[in-house]
């Protein structure tokens, strides 16, 4: 049963294939925060901020989402890799279009591939098929990491702002990954000790914190990173990025990604956001009512 789902601070890359006769199965991949106000403005063209590529071309159905991207800067960057295959570097193994395959299957054989693909396959992204009818399902050993669940129906965007101050004249230490789909915030800090080195959390330290309600930990975020690829298979790798660990306090499992979000301001009012919880974070029926 499709659902409508709330989403916090929502940066998705969305697929459009279009219905008009004479332009049926062409498709179009673009970026939003408002699905419901982007698909309207396809489907009225250009004076409606419609894209050129699209206008007088409708009706245009919006089939599927990539959404849960840290920042929008992150969703720009899958969206033009997704757009050009072919000049992305982490896509050039991928074959082109086949002549046999329609542009709507190309286009889906592409971000199966993506979402396999680093710094991507890092990400809490969600598969969202908002229309079911369009639904195709995922190469045998090309399905998505097991992190990224699948969702169905409309998305609907809240937009949050940072829990804490960032503080602006301050020199953050460096961050776990130079990679900007993971941005440095530098967050104001009290005396507390790092969960992970317990060395004293100086105010200008870039820090990191639990998603649960009831758990106060707080991290240096290198120092968390570090703990979570010490405990994962990946410990023997190159990776500077993990994508899941136990906090050391209180022992719930979370995802990389979700903690970097829970740091923008999102999941701030986690007990009622039951349709928008982390994939691994679960509350209990007793906890939900």
């Amino acid at each position: 049963m499709p659902d409508h789902s709330t989403v916090e601070n929502l940066f998705g890359c969305y697929l459009l294939y279009c219905r008009n006769e004479r332009y049926k199965g062409q498709t179009y991949i673009g970026f939003t925060n408002n699905p419901t106000r982007r698909i309207r403005q396809h489907n009225n063209g250009t004076k409606a901020g419609g894209a050129y590529r699209t206008s007088n071309k409708g009706p245009w159905d919006m089939v599927l989402m990539i959404h849960g991207f840290p920042t929008k800067i992150s969703a720009l960057r899958f969206e033009w890799a997704w757009q050009h295959p072919k000049k992305s570097r982490r896509l050039h193994h991928l074959p082109g279009k086949r002549s046999s395959e329609k542009k709507f299957e190309y286009c889906f054989r592409v971000v199966c591939e993506m979402l396999r693909t680093a710094p991507w396959e890092r990400l809490p992204l969600t598969i969202r098929w908002l229309k079911q009818e369009y639904q195709l399902d995922f190469p045998v050993g090309r399905e998505p990491p097991t992190h990224m669940p699948m969702a169905y129906g409309v998305v609907f965007n809240k937009k949050v702002k940072p829990a804490e101050r960032i503080e602006t004249n301050s020199q953050p230490q460096q961050a776990a990954t130079s990679d900007s789909d993971l941005p440095s915030l530098s967050i104001s800090s009290t005396c507390q000790r790092c969960a992970v080195c317990v060395k004293k959390l100086r105010p200008d330290a870039n820090t990191i914190s639990c998603l649960a309600p009831t758990c106060n930990m707080k991290s240096h975020v290198i120092c968390l990173a570090s703990n979570f690829l010490k405990y994962t298979k990946e410990s023997d790798s190159q990776q500077i990025l993990p994508v899941e660990g136990k906090c050391p306090r209180c022992k719930i499992e979370v995802l990389w990604g979700d903690l970097i979000r829970h740091k923008q301001g999102c999941y701030q009012d986690i007990q009622v956001l039951v349709n928008d919880l982390p994939v691994k974070y679960r509350f209990s029926e007793q906890e939900r009512i």
